[in-house]
């Protein structure tokens, strides 16, 4: 169901541009002359030089490839379920909305909801290995390269429905971004997600609560509609342990390997709240239709 980014989304990322992207056969282009080659598995890098960290910025392949691992196996199955289904049945006023994803990895929570609801499907990532394996995987869907720290490429008041699941998050630029009645629907760590596994490697049983924080970060831009939390618990094998260390912020560190080779079965909870925004409104948004 999924279909390609339209022009009127993406936006040029060349510094005082931001006109309208028009995808062609081989690049994206704006009306002023700036070009953005597609890559050979179909993604578009939009990184400008002052928005890269590194030459390698973002998760690594390995990470990728641990997360996508884990989903095969069902291991953080129900947090994708919920979101796919949460941003099934927001109520928005296009025939074919605008959906992006921020944060998108894998591909896989746009990629499922393309399958579920009639979207113009952006994911967007710092990493090339993400978006290379996202549009390998879902190559209908707009895969792009860029820096959601910074200003986001896209165009003012364009999207109807942006979602982050453990990824970065720019409340701003989100505000910026969404039509008047748009939704944000945002997933973060709840206390006790993986702490049987933290508990083991890090030898302590730490619970930090970040939703308030959250809360107070968006709380310039937005109102909160609903909160929840999605948890689900697997018994987990050395392997698959392991590709949780390396799919999630905390990675693998060396300090801790010791620990992590001396790991066998375990029963591990994931578990992640969720958040349902709306915009306030903006003076400079235009009128829903």
């Amino acid at each position: 169901m999924g279909n390609r980014a339209p022009a009127s989304a993406l936006a040029c990322t060349v510094r005082a541009c931001g006109q309208p992207l028009t995808r062609g056969d081989r690049a994206w282009t704006c009306p002023g002359g700036h070009t953005f080659d597609i890559a050979r598995s179909g993604y578009v890098n939009l990184l400008q030089p002052q928005d890269r960290r590194s030459a390698s910025a973002g998760d690594s392949k390995a990470s990728v490839e641990a997360r996508a691992r884990l989903l095969d196996r069902g291991v953080g199955r129900a947090l994708v379920d919920d979101i796919v289904r949460r941003a099934a049945a927001l109520d928005v006023a296009d025939r074919l909305p605008v959906v992006v994803d921020l944060g998108s990895g894998s591909g896989d929570v746009l990629g499922e909801l393309a399958g579920v609801r009639s979207i113009e499907g952006i994911g967007i990532d710092l990493s090339t290995a993400a978006a290379e394996h996202a549009a390998h995987t879902f190559p209908t869907l707009t895969w792009v390269v860029a820096n959601a720290d910074r200003r986001l490429p896209l165009l003012d008041h364009s999207v109807s429905i942006l979602v982050s699941v453990h990824g970065r998050r720019n409340p701003s630029e989100c505000a910026r971004a969404l039509k008047t009645n748009g939704w944000l629907l945002v997933a973060i760590p709840a206390p006790d997600d993986l702490v049987e596994l933290r508990e083991r490697v890090q030898g302590a049983r730490v619970e930090r609560d970040r939703g308030d924080a959250l809360l107070a970060e968006h709380a310039p831009f937005f109102t909160l509609r609903e909160r929840g939390v999605v948890r689900e618990r697997s018994r987990l094998d050395r392997d698959a342990l392991k590709d949780l260390l390396r799919g999630t912020y905390r990675g693998e560190r060396r300090r801790d390997a010791e620990r992590v080779d001396a790991l066998g079965d375990l029963d591990v909870t994931l578990a992640s709240e969720v958040f349902l925004f709306t915009a306030l409104p903006s003076p400079l948004a235009p009128s829903a239709s």
